[in-house]
């Protein structure tokens, strides 16, 4: 099997198109998209509210809606979108592969048997006296855990010869997704209804309703993660000349792999660990960002996870709006997979993968 490798990979002149003046436009043009999104997300929903009312009167309906609901969901996608973009556009710099993101690689199916199995597990625990583990801090826990140790499994079964194999790497990820998935299914069908319906509903992507200090260790894990993916760029350019060039050049390859996919990992289990499978987002957002920037992973990273929250921000805006229409709300994941599928489609007919 021959590992595919990027249409549109680095080249020893990325280096005369990048630029701090570049890096600063592109970002800032981004950040104010992904504002943009984030105040629109603010102001409309099922609900409307009136911005002046929630900051001149606390305990009004508006700044409960505003405070309590929309500001803690919005912060969230913001931190999920981000996390999975820059994670998805660093495998698939790593790996020299497009195909490469958090699902595919085991990570995301690692952190969804961690959290069906804390969510299957919850109504064991009052009886034995532990109802203090049931809820949102168990469920997040596991699936962190989960996402570790899919993570651990690819990256020791994508070993070969002391170097990471990008094929083995990914067949290790879709071995270890297809066995998660029946073990998912199987607890889908052992448990009640109710929490088959909960499960099924946490499975699709749901942004929920985190605290305070839960989002600010998440902002702040995901974003050193970033930053340090980022600071990663220049090296991974020089490895999709391949291993042996890269060596030549004086890069660690070895190193470089392993502190990369730990690091994208982390930022991965972050993000599902708080909303569940929350599709495409680490697919689709580094390819756009591709096709607009170019290959450069120095501007395609930090691009990438502007464009993830702002993409994610709009998913979760649309969801909240159907509801409008439809009389509920479906999960942010669910319309990022509706957008996300045609789109990879789209990129395979026009062979750019």
């Amino acid at each position: 099997m021959t590992t595919p490798t990027l249409h549109s990979g680095a080249s020893p002149t990325l280096a005369g198109r990048f630029s701090p003046a570049r890096l600063a436009w592109v970002l800032g043009v981004l950040f104010v998209l992904t504002a943009m999104v984030f105040v629109a997300g603010a102001m409309l929903g099922a609900e409307p509210i009136g911005l002046r009312r929630a900051l001149e009167d606390p305990e009004s309906i508006d700044a409960r809606i505003l405070f309590g609901l929309r500001l803690p969901r919005l912060v969230l996608a913001l931190i999920a979108g981000a996390g999975l973009s820059a994670a998805g556009a660093a495998y698939q710099g790593l790996l020299r592969n497009p195909l490469a993101d958090p699902f595919v690689l085991g990570v995301s199916g690692g952190a969804a048997l961690g959290g069906t199995l804390a969510l299957a597990a919850g109504s064991l625990l009052p009886p034995l006296g532990m109802s203090w583990l049931v809820g949102g801090t168990l469920v997040t826990s596991a699936a962190f855990v989960g996402a570790a140790g899919a993570t651990l499994l690819a990256f020791a079964a994508g070993r070969s010869g002391g170097r990471l194999d990008p094929t083995r790497t990914l067949l290790a990820g879709v071995v270890f997704n297809s066995f998660a998935a029946a073990l998912i299914t199987l607890l889908k069908t052992a448990v009640s209804p109710e929490k088959a319906q909960e499960l099924l509903f946490w499975l699709t992507g749901t942004l929920g309703y985190e605290s305070w200090s839960t989002l600010l260790a998440a902002g702040i894990a995901t974003l050193l993660t970033i930053l340090f993916l980022a600071r990663q760029g220049h090296a991974l350019n020089v490895l999709t000349l391949g291993d042996d060039s890269a060596a030549a050049l004086g890069i660690d390859v070895a190193r470089v792999r392993l502190v990369v996919f730990a690091a994208a990992s982390l930022a991965v289990a972050v993000a599902v660990s708080l909303t569940g499978m929350v599709a495409f987002v680490g697919l689709v957002v580094p390819h756009m960002m591709r096709l607009s920037l170019g290959p450069d992973l120095r501007l395609l990273i930090p691009a990438s996870a502007l464009g993830g929250a702002a993409f994610l921000l709009a998913a979760d805006l649309g969801a909240r709006l159907l509801f409008i229409p439809l009389g509920t709300e479906l999960p942010a994941g669910a319309l990022t997979a509706l957008t996300g599928g045609p789109f990879f489609l789209m990129l395979l007919r026009r062979k750019l993968l």
